[in-house]
């Protein structure tokens, strides 16, 4: 191999992107607002799965909240990126899941909630159709993964009532992030499903619906984790446990701190 040959440039692939706002207005994030609201952002979600799945084999939606993880816009909203390719990370997926259903007979993450289910230490949420854990192997503090209880491997494929306890689920996780340090609590979170495309008719039974939510503050409003130095050259290094991370979490409460105390009743009582 020749100098000349080392930087080699691959080439494009096409890509379709859309952007999607959850509220009217500005200052209304996925915590403040109603669960029918939140609701409506899951049927958009699965919608565009469908609409861009028709075309593309990887549809990714996420959502960057906060000038912390380099959102410009202040508007609540998140991002649709459709790829006729499998990005890393979902490569790294398929072949997990892939290998161990291969072996075990079951999907890898279904399999992974039946024991956080059992040992109960890294949960901080449940409800009848999902459930949200710290996972082991969290490296960001205060990350969650979420995950339906029945196998499910893609957005759309969530039953009515499979999406109202997800809009349900949703609401009480961000209340207790933002509630941690009271702040507008910023992070980063996707989804990731089965692949579509002209693939997405087959076998995909080893993958299972989550979605992944990576937040920095570490102390503070103010104080954020920092992936450098070492853990940028050698191994990411953790701040607090899993399980640390999860019974903080639990402990805090379900009602948003900025709602008054009328508010506070409703919002208990309903």
């Amino acid at each position: 191999m020749t100098p000349s040959t080392l930087c080699v440039l691959g080439p494009s692939e096409p890509m379709e992107s859309k952007v999607m706002c959850f509220h009217p207005w500005s200052d209304v994030t996925l915590p403040l607002m109603s669960v029918p609201e939140i609701r409506a952002v899951v049927d958009a979600w699965a919608s565009v799965t469908e609409e861009l799945g028709a075309q593309y084999p990887w549809v990714q939606i996420f959502e960057n909240k906060g000038a912390m993880m380099g959102c410009s816009n202040p508007h609540p909203h998140c991002q649709v990126w459709a790829s006729s390719f499998l990005p890393d990370i979902a490569q790294r997926e398929e072949r997990s899941q892939q290998a161990y259903k291969s072996q075990h007979g079951e999907p890898l993450l279904m399999e992974y909630s039946h024991q956080e289910l059992l040992r109960k230490e890294r949960l901080v949420l449940t409800n009848e159709h999902w459930l949200v854990l710290v996972p082991f192997w969290a490296t960001w503090p205060y990350q969650t993964l979420l995950l339906p209880r029945r196998h499910v491997r893609r957005l759309p494929e969530l039953t009515p009532a499979e999406r109202d306890d997800l809009a349900s689920i949703m609401k009480k996780l961000l209340t207790k992030y933002d509630n941690l340090f009271e702040t507008s609590f910023p992070y980063s979170m996707g989804w990731h499903g089965a692949p579509t495309g002209s693939e997405a008719g087959a076998n995909w039974d080893h993958w299972q619906l989550h979605a992944h939510y990576y937040p920095p503050l570490l102390r503070s409003a103010t104080v954020r984790k920092f992936m450098v130095g070492y853990e940028m050259l050698a191994q990411a290094q953790r701040d607090l446990t899993p399980e640390q991370a999860a019974e903080r979490l639990r402990a805090l409460p379900e009602v948003h701190y900025r709602l008054g105390q009328k508010d506070r009743e409703t919002a208990t009582n309903a």
